[in-house]
């Protein structure tokens, strides 16, 4: 009775996620009620596009068992680098390569150190995070903000301009991950690293494709932030790597990667995430209150997980 029991869990907490995150949009409507409109709907997306963009690409790195928290540093980087290129330039054009120049580059080092220096990538991502963190300040040069006219970016500053690109980036990854042999391999990697190697799976290519796919994202996402929010700072994009990290796992996503990694895992956190600041700040509760409350969500949501993906095989 009781396996039987444990066996339904096991099932119904696989879409954990997806119930999360119908649940939240309730809670939402029902607390905000005739205070929701088109405007703070449209705010929720866009936060949440930001965030998406810059988990799909993150997901490459999760699935094989690591871990980048230097996203919303690279973010802001590529941020500034692409608002200094639009202020020599004037061409939206041009601010929008450099974004994503920057966020290849970011995505090369990082992934060229990993493999020369053979560090694993979360310990390589805290000594970039500092490194980002201090180059933002470099940049800034001693300013308090940088920015662009709010009327240059008028024309791409659109709802359909910005779910466009995000739709554009999940397609691509999409494919790759799930119908090359870039994502098996990098899923076979999560799964059973010593199996992989065995059978030829290089780690050291997986891991240079997955930081320029991230790279990319985050070129992407830097764009849309400064779109967004043409004043940037020492704060901008700030929370954004702790938010793709909590957003991975809301999305149902398991820490240690492997076969059951998935794009969608990105798009259903981003959006979760959201909506629990949104409901968070309803309720009126401290910043203070609100870092709690998220941390004891997260630490239910990897509990769920885990009994999810918990399996009879002896731990590899």
């Amino acid at each position: 009775m009781v396996a039987k029991v444990f066996s339904n869990i096991k099932h119904l907490t696989r879409f954990s996620s997806l119930f999360g995150l119908i649940t939240l949009a309730i809670i939402y409507f029902v607390q905000m009620g005739s205070n929701v409109s088109l405007y703070s709907l449209g705010i929720i997306v866009e936060q949440a596009i930001i965030i998406a963009i810059v988990a799909t690409g993150a997901i490459f790195i999760f699935s094989f068992g690591q871990f980048d928290i230097s996203l919303g540093a690279a973010t802001a980087v590529s941020a500034m680098v692409g608002v200094l290129a639009y202020n020599q330039t004037e061409s939206l054009v041009m601010m929008l390569l450099a974004s994503i120049l920057v966020g290849l580059a970011i995505g090369s080092v990082q992934s060229l150190l990993a493999v020369v220096l053979n560090l694993p990538v979360f310990v390589l991502t805290v000594a970039m995070l500092s490194i980002l963190t201090s180059l933002v300040l470099v940049i800034l040069g001693g300013q308090s903000n940088i920015s662009v006219p709010a009327d240059a970016v008028a024309p791409v500053d659109n709802l359909f301009f910005k779910i466009a690109i995000l739709v554009g980036y999940l397609l691509f990854c999409i494919v790759i991950f799930n119908y090359t042999s870039i994502g098996r391999e990098s899923k076979f990697l999560g799964e059973n690293p010593v199996a992989a190697k065995q059978s030829g799976v290089s780690q050291k290519k997986i891991t240079i494709i997955a930081f320029l796919i991230v790279g990319l994202g985050v070129g992407l996402a830097a764009f849309l932030t400064v779109v967004r929010a043409p004043i940037l700072g020492q704060t901008t994009a700030a929370s954004l790597g702790l938010d793709v990290l909590v957003a991975i796992v809301f999305g149902g996503m398991a820490l240690s990667g492997g076969v059951r990694s998935k794009i969608t895992a990105a798009l259903v956190g981003a959006f979760s995430i959201v909506l629990l600041n949104q409901v968070l700040l309803s309720f009126g509760l401290t910043s203070g209150v609100n870092q709690i409350a998220k941390g004891i969500l997260f630490l239910i949501v990897v509990f769920l997980a885990g009994i999810s993906y918990r399996k009879k095989l002896l731990p590899r």
